[in-house]
């Protein structure tokens, strides 16, 4: 079991991994690029910000040193947004204890390079630390709560795997592993972008069956992707896959669901956004997913419909029209 661990981060689910290691006795320092912003967080023992409303553990420590928060931590976690993981750790690598395991909770894919979470950290950081993921069904507002919850720890040194479960695992929040990092990664990025076009579905009152056909015919497009990037069909019916996507795409404390829902209202994607207080990945995420689609040869209308109605200022009657009068095929 891991004594000390350092978690890369201050936003929701930085601070709900502090909360499920600290219960767990684990030493935990939670480590974020603004100081002021920190030391409120620490003086009020809440993430202001954040996830107000849920006391953080009275044990947790707080640091933005980057030499300081690093230097005793037997294990990492790194939970930035994709677009910003990059520059985080180029920061923070020189930093880095040697051989120190790092554990992604990142859902994305990076824009221009087209790099998932661990990806962009291996690049960053070489051969030189083991990657994982933790990922899965998480709203950070229920695991704030210690309701009921279960998400998979991905890795590909099962050994690592485990001890990365025992280190998370609580009463209230239950860890599977998983061997298939790929495809733990991809359906987090990709289940965002569903999501939007699910909150979409909401905004303009399409109703349940539609809102049904969307998750089914958007659980084949990133289970088409996945597997022609080498992922396991296996895993996007499980916790980060169907998991993921069903409370992504239903829970109206969703991020990216919420954004939709504002486009299908009648806002604009500038507006929407501008209405969000937190990161929304799949905004960023489906001009990256479509890059793969196009580098793999994968077709994949539901995101093509989202990428338009967000960057090419397409009405989301026409793209609704657009995808229903598609060329009919087997399923």
């Amino acid at each position: 079991m891991f004594k000390t661990v350092t978690i890369v981060g201050d936003g929701a689910m930085g601070s709900v991994c502090a909360m499920l290691l600290c219960e767990n006795g684990i030493r935990t320092t939670l480590w974020g690029f603004d100081a002021a912003q920190l030391a409120q967080f620490a003086e009020k023992r809440e993430n202001v910000r954040f996830l107000p409303g849920y006391p953080l553990p009275t044990e947790l420590q707080y640091e933005a040193d980057d030499i300081k928060a690093l230097a005793e931590a037997e294990m990492v976690v790194s939970a930035v947004p994709c677009q910003y993981t990059r520059g985080i750790w180029a920061r923070l690598k020189p930093h880095l204890p040697a051989g120190v395991p790092i554990v992604s909770t990142t859902k994305g894919i990076e824009n221009k390079t087209l790099l998932r979470p661990t990806e962009i950290l291996r690049q960053i950081l070489n051969e030189s630390h083991p990657l994982a993921v933790l990922s899965g069904p998480t709203i950070a507002d229920e695991l704030a709560r210690k309701l009921p919850a279960s998400a998979t720890a991905a890795c590909a040194d099962f050994e690592l795997a485990k001890q990365i479960q025992h280190a998370f695992n609580t009463s209230m929040f239950r860890v599977y592993t998983n061997d298939d990092l790929v495809g733990v990664e991809l359906a987090g990025a990709m289940k965002n972008i569903i999501a939007i076009a699910a909150g979409i579905i909401d905004g303009i009152g399409a109703g349940d069956n539609a809102k049904a056909a969307l998750l089914s015919r958007g659980l084949a497009e990133i289970e088409r992707l996945g597997i022609a990037m080498g992922a396991k069909e296996k895993t996007f019916a499980g916790l980060s896959g169907l998991g993921d996507l069903v409370t992504t795409c239903v829970s109206p404390k969703g991020r990216n669901r919420s954004f939709g829902e504002r486009i299908g209202k009648g806002a604009s994607a500038t507006e929407a956004l501008a209405a969000t207080h937190s990161v929304v990945e799949g905004a960023a995420t489906c001009e990256s997913v479509l890059g793969l689609a196009g580098k793999y040869h994968v077709e994949m209308p539901i995101t093509e419909a989202v990428y338009t109605i967000i960057h090419d200022n397409k009405s989301v009657h026409q793209a609704l029209a657009d995808l229903m009068s598609r060329q009919l095929k087997a399923e």
